[in-house]
């Protein structure tokens, strides 16, 4: 028998067609996990959040008025991750500052920086998220100066030099 050749039309169309069935199955499957994030969804309390920063150090916090959970950094409770009692002074000064020690919980996701800044990344946070529960904290905690930012950052090394500013050492012969 001889061969015949497929016209170019027909090769198109039977590239396509498995093409077409696996983005259909995607299609398919993107309701799904909708519906089961929308039934998670129901689930959460409200929160306020507030986001705070110190050198390279970052915080998310998360203040919550309801339930009795311990104050989580990184999913570990603070006395754990901030061992010292001055780290977590540091913290709470904002709650100290309004009074309100006792009627927050809260949640922390911290990155960067070291222990020191991390604290005063979270401790900012904290002012955040506490201002946008109610908008009349904001005096105090201004004139508590929480809802600063410390912009002090390590200057970046320069070409020529062994640090930001260090020279080598010169010699005359």
């Amino acid at each position: 028998m001889p061969r015949v050749k497929k016209s170019t039309t027909e090769k198109v169309e039977q590239k396509k067609k498995p093409v077409v069935k696996r983005v259909k199955k995607e299609i398919l499957a993107k309701p799904k996990e909708e519906k089961a994030i929308s039934k998670k969804s129901t689930k959460l309390t409200k929160f306020w959040e507030g986001i705070g920063r110190r050198k390279t150090a970052s915080a998310r916090v998360r203040i919550f008025t309801k339930g009795e959970k311990p104050f989580l950094v990184n999913g570990q409770n603070i006395e754990d991750y901030f061992r010292t009692s001055i780290l977590r002074k540091v913290i709470m000064a904002p709650t100290e500052a309004l009074s309100l020690e006792t009627k927050f919980y809260a949640s922390a996701i911290v990155g960067g920086g070291g222990i020191t800044a991390q604290a005063e990344a979270v401790r900012h946070g904290f002012a955040r998220a506490l201002m946008k529960f109610n908008p009349n904290f904001r005096k105090k905690l201004k004139k508590s100066g929480f809802l600063t930012r410390d912009p002090r950052m390590k200057e970046r090394k320069k070409f020529g030099l062994k640090r930001a500013r260090k020279a080598p050492q010169w010699s005359k012969r």
